[in-house]
């Protein structure tokens, strides 16, 4: 069994740009089954951790994977694992061995611009896309944006990284 448990091991990244802003991403429907509305369709970049591979190693292959960013610096890591449980019923998703995703955050400056960002050809093309859109937002609107059932992750990961979302000077 994993040291982890019950939950799936992954990591999350925070990437801010020059101002301060958020990179969110709508998240495409998986399969006719995945019923998530407006507003809660908007989350960052995350994943799960390879065999052999390290937090952060992971966070940069999901951000390429997911955004085709990879022009970034490490601003900050979360202290702690935070975790959410699936909700009910939707514990299948991974044949039902977890119950939920234990995660370790990543903060990124995004020291590229605006072109480096596809996220219809991620990964330079060789991944599916995660996201419909993608938009910069502030970082005290992400709690509202994210499915309920995650929400109390991203409430913590915003006071661990709110001093990090200030306009670079």
């Amino acid at each position: 069994m994993s040291p982890h448990g019950l939950y799936r091991p992954c990591v999350g990244v925070l990437l801010l740009n020059a101002q301060g802003l958020v990179f969110i991403g709508q998240r495409r429907a998986k399969s006719a089954h995945d019923h998530t509305q407006p507003p809660y369709l908007w989350q960052m970049p995350q994943g799960g951790i390879d065999e052999g591979e390290t937090p952060y190693e992971a966070a940069l292959r999901e951000l390429y994977e997911e955004t085709n960013v990879s022009s970034v610096a490490l601003l900050g890591e979360a202290p702690d694992w935070l975790r959410y449980d699936l909700p009910k019923g939707s514990n299948n998703r991974w044949n039902g061995k977890y119950i939920g995703q234990t995660q370790r955050w990543f903060a990124l400056r995004f020291t590229g611009d605006d072109g480096e960002i596809d996220i219809h050809a991620p990964g330079g093309g060789a991944h599916k896309p995660e996201f419909d859109a993608w938009r910069w937002e502030k970082l005290s609107a992400l709690p509202e944006l994210i499915v309920p059932f995650k929400r109390t992750v991203y409430e913590q990961v915003v006071k661990a990284f709110a001093p990090l979302a200030e306009a670079q000077v």
